[in-house]
């Protein structure tokens, strides 16, 4: 026991390495996530009193164990052996397949990064680019719904730009959990996204054995009072009209939803845009026969690049007005009662229906309509024909200050003439022929707002 023992120096500088390894990892490791985990807490119950639905543990409950709670799931188990069975695969194969659903659906939700970074990035982003308006938000909508229902906000989507507005919009309520899809699940967007406490979704998948993790980490999460937002469209509208609700995820929020227990609410969200940044893509997309979103990351960078340098020239303008408006909440609980198995379809139908009626009239909206309208019009005829048709539509809609009017317009008109949408000639306005759709897809945001007789063929 007290011999000499001779070693290389090598080997001893690696013995001790590893058990300072074993010894950090086994004795200070944990000591150090207690010390960072108790700050967390303290600094999320104190955000929690400046917000008015608190941050549910659920969504800070660590990564690992909620893929853990839901790769054990009993239905999640119960799916596992479908799924062996029909693939012709052992259990434990389909395990780890559903494990690997998990990792890729669970988000990592960070408070640091949501509200020290999403929120402030949102905020200067979105009046960077846009002049905001979300003078309907009331903020006593919000104020209203029960304190313990899970509030899940249903908006429509009109460009990626949405996910950015919301989360300005709602900087002030809650931590928002987005269902975003594959577009995101790209290196190092990924990463941050799941920070911001999103998760991901296929959703073109046929695979039950997905379909069921997903589900029930929507179920999971709805259960424990997450505030969530979802897109019913199920993806950005090509033709800038609204699209017809896609029952998903929907169906997963109300699979086994208990009347008697924790009510759920949606809080539609209606969003609209002078200008879509990706409108040439979304038109070009519309036209294709496979339909597919064709936007490469040069594109985008290209596009950023080009901002930048105009506004150290001084030649920046920014793409008019963005508005976000809040309709009427829609009660689960109350909404159910007495509508039998059709329950889903009827509720996106609502849904779809109350996003509708709160959507933003806009002066590049009103300014296509009438081109469309109208083979050629001069600056007053444009001012009357404005000026008529605003005053036909419910009052609620227009997002338009009275006494900004003849600014609206001009600025409307500036816009489009700038990106070649418009061409003017001896004062007279008419549309670019080339140009035809995407007027057709601006137009289209408030078709369904406008009267018969003021509407506009297809």
């Amino acid at each position: 026991m007290t011999q000499t023992v001779e070693m290389p120096l090598w080997l001893l500088l690696l013995m001790l390495g590893l058990a300072a390894v074993a010894a950090l990892d086994k004795i200070m490791m944990p000591s150090v996530r207690w010390y960072f985990r108790r700050r967390l807490e303290k600094a999320v119950a104190h955000l929690n009193t400046r917000l008015e639905r608190p941050i549910q543990p659920f969504k800070l409950a660590r990564r690992y164990d909620m893929i853990q709670r839901l790769i054990y799931d009993p239905q999640v188990s119960v799916a596992i052996a479908a799924h062996a069975k029909e693939m012709d695969v052992p259990e434990n194969v389909a395990f780890e397949e559903a494990r690997s659903y998990a990792r890729e659906i669970v988000p990592s939700f960070s408070a640091s990064a949501y509200f020290g970074f999403a929120i402030g990035a949102a905020r200067f982003l979105s009046n960077a680019l846009y002049r905001v308006r979300l003078s309907e938000y009331d903020e006593g909508v919000i104020s209203k719904i029960d304190p313990d229902a899970t509030v899940i906000f249903v908006m429509n989507h009109r460009s990626n730009m949405d996910y950015v507005l919301v989360t300005y919009l709602a900087a002030q309520q809650s931590a928002l959990s987005y269902a975003v899809g594959e577009w995101a699940r790209v290196w190092p967007l990924s990463r941050l996204i799941k920070a911001m406490g999103a998760y991901f979704i296929r959703r073109k998948s046929r695979n039950e054995l997905y379909r069921k993790v997903l589900a029930r980490y929507v179920r999971l999460a709805t259960d424990a009072g997450v505030t969530q937002a979802v897109f019913p469209e199920g993806g950005l509208s090509l033709t800038g009209s609204l699209m017809p609700p896609k029952l998903g995820l929907l169906k997963y929020i109300l699979d086994g939803f208990d009347p008697a227990g924790r009510d759920v609410v949606f809080v539609p969200v209606a969003l609209n845009y002078d200008r879509v940044l990706e409108d040439q893509i979304l038109n070009r997309a519309a036209n294709d026969p496979e339909n597919r979103f064709k936007a490469r990351i040069g594109v985008v960078a290209g596009n950023t690049l080009k901002q930048i340098l105009l506004r150290f020239v001084g030649r920046y303008h920014r793409f008019g007005y963005a508005a976000v408006s809040i309709g009427q909440p829609l009660s689960l609980a109350k909404f159910s009662k007495g509508k039998g198995e059709n329950v889903t379809e009827l509720l996106a139908q609502a849904l779809i229906e109350r996003i509708g009626t709160v959507v933003a009239v806009l002066p590049v909206p009103v300014v296509s309509t009438l081109i469309l309208k109208n083979p050629s019009m001069n600056r007053a005829e444009i001012d009357r024909a404005f000026n008529d048709l605003i005053d036909d539509l419910p009052a609620a809609n227009v997002r338009i200050p009275k006494h900004d009017k003849d600014m609206s317009i001009e600025y409307g008109l500036h816009q489009m003439t700038a990106r070649g949408l418009i061409v003017e000639s001896d004062g007279q306005y008419s549309a670019n022929p080339e140009q035809v759709e995407i007027l057709q897809f601006y137009a289209n945001s408030i078709r369904h707002l406008m009267p018969e007789s003021k509407g506009i063929d297809p």
